[in-house]
């Protein structure tokens, strides 16, 4: 097959678009954390770029894409160090060049381990997180990637469906989250302070980034450039404003005002869940996993609080269960005039029970997966060099502590006499 120019050029852009989600997210969650901590919080996603890059392009993509090694479980590593694949190389059946594919499911993986930030911030120690992110991104999102996105993936024969990341990226990040926030454990004064975002802005300017990126996410899946990336585009859009409309509404009715911090968290749950369905549902199938997302994750963010789990960001409240809704509603609305013709249908479309038991099994399998291998992960690391920053560096200022530097010149939570000693030097004023 040649390359195909259109979905090539399409390709391209889409990936870029997904690569600056990166960038969204860490402003999404640098808003949302305390002031002490946000270029922690920045940093911790964008040095999830270099280091999942170095590891994706030796081994990771041939993991996750390269031939199964067996059992659909793992791929081999015919393509370690992107062996065997240059500029000419088409990605099967797609008429796009492998090296575009290769690097647009780069920016999935780096998105994907970036999310996981979310539930350890302002406590978990830099150079942790640098040893977490690539093994993670080999040992978890690797092999679960093979599984959803390869022909020969067990999860893919079995038939479970998930069009652009709800189990890879989603839940495989949410369970990750849930089980690292229980290895570090809560945020001193959890339950106790109120931890409330420091820069709305920010988090509302994240989230814009974020729904522009989702377009690249969702419709690039489709790698090409017609009318199935046309309909997963349109449905991405109208769920993001369904999960929006969702959120707020129950803020209206529960809290009787509706607030900025709710419609940037509506927005990316109805985003989140529509993600492994927008290419198995109809717009009004869009609308319906929108609005239920919104509704449901707008609950499930305060459920920490009886769990007792410091999920600092609502990881878990917003991708893990977000990404379940999403994925489940596949078995509820897969409509033929998405999935093709003789493709499955969900329940209300007179598909019966069939495919929503098979979206069931992948929901408990990456979730339970992603869970061992990050709890396991996180537990190693946490008890050779300590996963968590220590009670007064976590007091003072993660920042400053960790970085030698503060967002703001007037220093942060009093600590201005940190700024003045940053400031020393013969560069001092």
């Amino acid at each position: 097959m040649n390359i195909d120019p259109a979905a090539t050029a399409w390709l391209l852009a889409a990936t870029a678009m997904v690569l600056l989600m990166t960038p969204g997210l860490a402003i999404f969650y640098g808003g949302m954390v305390r002031s002490s901590g946000v270029l922690n919080m920045l940093m911790m996603s964008f040095i999830s770029i270099p280091l999942v890059t170095v590891v994706w392009l030796v081994t990771g993509y041939s993991l996750a894409f390269g031939d199964d090694a067996g059992g659909g479980l793992i791929g081999n590593l015919g393509h370690f160090g992107l062996s065997g694949i240059d500029p000419t190389t088409v990605h099967a059946g797609s008429g796009i060049p492998e090296l575009l594919f290769v690097t647009f499911q780069l920016t999935f993986a780096i998105l994907t381990v970036a999310l996981v930030s979310g539930a350890i911030a302002d406590r978990a120690k830099f150079s942790a997180w640098m040893i977490f992110v690539p093994v993670w991104a080999l040992i978890v999102y690797a092999p679960i990637a093979h599984w959803v996105w390869t022909p020969d993936g067990w999860l893919a024969s079995f038939g479970t469906l998930d069009y652009a990341g709800g189990l890879v990226v989603e839940i495989a990040s949410g369970a990750s989250a849930l089980a690292m926030a229980i290895v570090l454990g809560p945020r001193i004064g959890f339950k106790v302070d109120a931890m409330r975002p420091h820069n709305l802005p920010f988090v509302l300017l994240g989230a814009g980034l974020l729904w522009f990126g989702w377009f690249g996410f969702n419709a690039g899946s489709a790698l090409a450039a017609n009318g199935t990336a046309a309909a997963v585009f349109l449905n991405t859009l109208v769920a993001g404003c369904l999960g929006m409309l969702g959120w707020l509404i129950v803020e209206q009715v529960r809290d009787g005002r509706p607030t900025t911090f709710g419609a940037a968290s509506g927005a990316v749950a109805g985003l989140v869940a529509i993600t492994p369905s927008c290419g198995s549902v109809n717009t009004m199938g869009a609308l319906i996993v929108g609005v239920v997302a919104g509704t449901v994750c707008s609950f499930a963010v305060g459920w920490k609080f009886k769990g007792g789990y410091d999920d600092s960001l609502d990881v878990v409240g917003v991708h893990f269960v977000g990404g379940i809704v999403g994925t489940l509603l596949i078995g509820f609305l897969a409509n033929r005039a998405m999935t093709g013709a003789g493709g499955p249908e969900g329940l209300l479309y007179g598909g019966g029970l069939g495919q929503l038991g098979k979206q069931l099994v992948g929901v408990i399998a990456v979730a339970a997966f992603a869970f061992g291998m990050s709890f396991a992960l996180g537990k190693v690391i946490d008890r050779t060099i300590g996963f968590r920053v220590s009670r007064e560096d976590e007091i003072g200022g993660i920042d400053f502590a960790l970085h030698a530097e503060t967002a703001y010149a007037e220093g942060v939570n009093g600590h201005g006499h940190q700024v003045k000693r940053m400031g020393e030097g013969p560069f001092g004023h």
